[in-house]
């Protein structure tokens, strides 16, 4: 049972994920008392593990943006600094309606910093690299003058239809989950626009985000990434014990049903048991951190921001030396409207990592095929579901298709030596136009009660290099 005194100096986190751990490890920094309470029995969230086929694998993310040193820089704070790998030169490719296409060097989103590079142009055509290079003479305001501007608009008005269908719809389909019409180019794209004004041009745009990145300019597709040796489920490994040295008191299984002011500060519910606070912060996705605050703040009602879309990831390893050669570098995208594939992406992680490579060992590989868009979400279960994979057998036949022909490779039942899937529901933030404005409505509504913080990839923006920097950001003027 939880105290029903509040000591000074305590916090409670709701949410085991990586910001309610991180947002743990600041506040007990800060010489805060904490309790971490995690619904379900595993920490980590989105950077998970499971074992298939003797393998401990990711089951969730399996690397980092590095455009910030935010991840890199929490790693080496927990003495993983050692452990961050580059992915395998190699890039990756893109399917599109008329065959596999290498993607090109782009920077963000797909979108090209040079419409005549080769490969660019062998995606784009002659005419849709002549429509891109128009983007050079537009005038800047074109797409960068309106209050909010999703990425497609923003892409078809700069650099035209071709461009958003070959090269960005697979990107942002593979990244996201989701059509690049529904997104916030400020949110998935911060700067972007700005880089617009200040360049001229967004393929200006681009590459200036590009060199502030870091990255080589020639640096192929999908390789502005790191990873860690072993995974990123090492990370949270590392994030526990740490909070265990600094004596945070971690409590899984513990779903918390209400929340409630109190004189000192908060107090929370979680099946008989009650826990008190000076502080709360709440780590849990955007419906759920608004449905449990709202009757403790009445001015969230009716806020609630929307679900993001409900992802299906198969991991499948193989016996197959024929993907020794790695025939996709180090995995594929697939545009939108090509036919006969059902998979938004797929990763080829033992072409990726050259750890996870000798682990396997010869002719052993895995692969992971990810599942379904946002557009998808609202119809599964309904008779407009169609033909999308839903269950396991359902999407262990449909891996084996796809594989098949994004790898141009057979891949078959006989060649499984373990599969598994993973169902990641709403855990991927849904950056929608006009979100950025609910989730500020949001926080500041939050931040005007006292002591209480709202974190997570629903406020930060996808990706870990956003949820560790806006998380830090957050509970450091929290807790300072």
């Amino acid at each position: 049972m939880g105290s029903s005194i509040t000591p000074a100096r305590t916090a409670i986190v709701l949410g085991g994920g990586i910001s309610g751990l991180l947002a743990a490890r600041e506040l007990a920094a800060a010489g805060h008392a904490v309790t971490v309470l995690e619904a379900t029995a595993t920490w980590g969230g989105c950077v998970g593990s499971h074992v298939v086929a003797g393998l401990t694998l990711d089951s969730g993310a399996e690397s980092f943006a590095t455009r910030s040193t935010a991840v890199a820089d929490l790693a080496a704070e927990l003495g993983l600094a050692g452990k961050i790998v580059a992915p395998r030169p190699g890039g990756a490719w893109v399917q599109l309606p008329d065959g596999p296409r290498e993607l090109p060097k782009t920077g963000v989103l797909g979108i090209p910093a040079n419409p005549w590079d080769p490969e660019v142009r062998r995606s784009l055509g002659l005419v849709g690299s002549l429509r891109a290079s128009l983007d050079k003479y537009l005038p800047a305001r074109i797409g960068a003058a309106a209050e909010v501007a999703s990425v497609s608009a923003l892409v078809r008005a700069r650099m035209g239809r071709r461009v958003l269908q070959r090269l960005v719809a697979p990107v942002v389909g593979g990244v996201h989950s989701a059509d690049p019409g529904l997104l916030d180019v400020d949110m998935v794209a911060p700067g972007l626009r700005a880089g617009i004004k200040a360049h001229g041009s967004l393929a200006a745009a681009v590459a200036a985000q590009r060199r502030s990145a870091g990255g080589p300019s020639a640096a192929k597709a999908g390789s502005a990434v790191a990873g860690l040796e072993n995974g990123m489920h090492t990370l949270v490994t590392a994030l526990l014990n740490d909070l265990r040295g600094r004596g945070v008191t971690l409590l899984s299984g513990s779903a918390a049903s209400s929340v409630e002011r109190t004189t000192d500060g908060w107090r929370v519910t979680a099946g008989e048991a009650a826990y008190d606070g000076g502080l709360l912060v709440v780590a849990l996705p955007g419906p759920a951190a608004v449905g449990l605050l709202q009757q403790a703040v009445p001015a969230l009602a009716g806020r609630s921001p929307g679900h993001g879309p409900d992802v299906r990831l198969v991991t499948l390893v193989v016996d197959l030396p024929e993907l020794d050669r790695r025939p996709r570098g180090t995995g594929v995208l697939v545009a939108p409207q090509t036919p006969g594939i059902e998979a938004k992406a797929l990763t080829h992680a033992t072409a990726k990592w050259d750890w996870l490579a000798a682990a396997a060992g010869p002719g052993t590989h895995v692969l992971r095929l990810s599942y379904g868009r946002l557009e998808d979400t609202a119809r599964e279960g309904s008779p407009a579901a169609g033909s999308a994979p839903v269950t396991d057998p359902d999407l262990l036949a449909a891996a084996l298709r796809d594989a098949s022909t994004l790898l141009d490779v057979p891949v078959q039942d006989k060649d499984v030596v373990g599969w598994d899937v993973v169902r990641w529901q709403g855990a991927l933030p849904f950056a929608a136009v006009g979100h950025k404005a609910r989730v500020a409505e949001i926080r500041n509504i939050c931040s005007a009660e006292d002591g209480l913080s709202v974190v997570g990839g629903w406020v930060a923006g996808n990706g870990l290099a956003a949820v560790v920097f806006d998380t830090q950001k957050e509970i450091r003027a929290l807790a300072g």
